[in-house]
């Protein structure tokens, strides 16, 4: 049964979080194949880069998906993909498999789980017309 909250809060903005997932996929697939020679655009430490990236992406797999609570599927489907980026840098010979990336994409799924509830409440209340009543006298 999808969750009331989301279902209310995404059911017509869930093509443009889908166009922002795919973006974001694309774009962060080509900054990890990247040869590690070349200037990244970055945090400044390459695990907050890769909570920052995976945090995002749940926010958008979440946001894409709206019919379906954030459960184990697609939690999977992004340690999936994290880990698909590792195993594609084993043959990048200027980048390396490493589980420490995995674990940062891990924590920043489980962190997006923590505070899911919270995001959502704030994207709602940032995103919801704002009604203005006006007392008629």
């Amino acid at each position: 049964m999808p969750d009331s909250l989301t279902m209310n809060m995404y059911s017509h903005k869930h093509i443009f979080a889908r166009i922002a997932l795919v973006t974001a996929i694309i774009g962060i697939t080509c900054l990890a194949v990247i040869p590690g020679t070349t200037s990244l655009p970055s945090a400044g430490n390459d695990k907050i880069n890769h909570i920052l990236a995976f945090f995002l992406l749940s926010l958008l797999v979440d946001c894409s998906f709206p019919a379906v609570k954030f459960n184990y599927v697609k939690m999977l489907s992004l340690l999936g993909y994290g880990l698909t980026i590792e195993l594609i840098q084993l043959f990048i010979s200027s980048r390396s498999f490493s589980l420490y990336d995995l674990l940062a994409d891990a924590v920043a799924v489980f962190g997006y789980i923590v505070t899911r509830e919270l995001l959502l409440f704030s994207i709602k209340k940032i995103l919801s017309p704002k009604r203005t009543d006006k007392i008629i006298a």
